[in-house]
């Protein structure tokens, strides 16, 4: 899409420079390939073969300066200190303390709901042999029931260890 806009740019921009009269400079301009395309003056001719240049002849080029764009308001590193996202923003230690004390007492109240609920499922499952209920005389949804106990027992284990983890990072 870049070089379909490129060559669109450049089809309006040569009339105007032919337009202009406008000289070709005595050095050479070179075209060089790889997104974005590069035109330039500025290599000696052992880089631009190196890099597979093209030299222009006898097209004049013009050349655009664009200014640089301002930084948006949420991008600016002043900003970012202001709203507490700049990730090289200073914290106190007296500030963080308090906020890993912060995460360490919600991870903790949370492992300990989840090993109640571990516990829980595996009371329930009865090792692979769980009581079973009025509407299961099919024995295919007896069997369904299970390996869903099953599987449900191995994520709350894969989430407890992921607790433990984040605990671990905060010690």
């Amino acid at each position: 899409m870049n070089r379909v806009l490129w060559a669109l740019w450049m089809a309006m921009a040569m009339p105007a420079a032919w337009a202009q009269g406008s000289a070709s400079t005595a050095s050479t301009v070179y075209r060089c390939p790889g997104p974005p395309v590069l035109y330039t003056d500025s290599i000696s001719p052992a880089e631009a073969k190196e890099r597979n240049c093209r030299t222009i002849e006898g097209a004049p080029i013009t050349i655009v300066q664009t200014a640089k764009p301002a930084p948006r308001a949420g991008n600016s590193p002043a900003a970012g200190a202001r709203e507490g996202r700049a990730s090289d923003a200073k914290v106190d230690p007296a500030t963080q303390r308090q906020r890993d004390a912060d995460a360490r007492r919600l991870l903790e109240a949370e492992l300990q709901r989840e090993e109640t609920r571990l516990a829980e499922l595996e009371r329930e499952y009865n090792n692979g042999k769980p009581e079973r209920h009025g509407d299961e005389r099919n024995a295919q949804k007896y069997l369904d029931r299970v390996a869903d106990m099953k599987s449900a027992i191995a994520r709350k284990q894969q989430d407890i260890a992921a607790i433990r983890r984040e605990l671990a990072k905060l010690q």
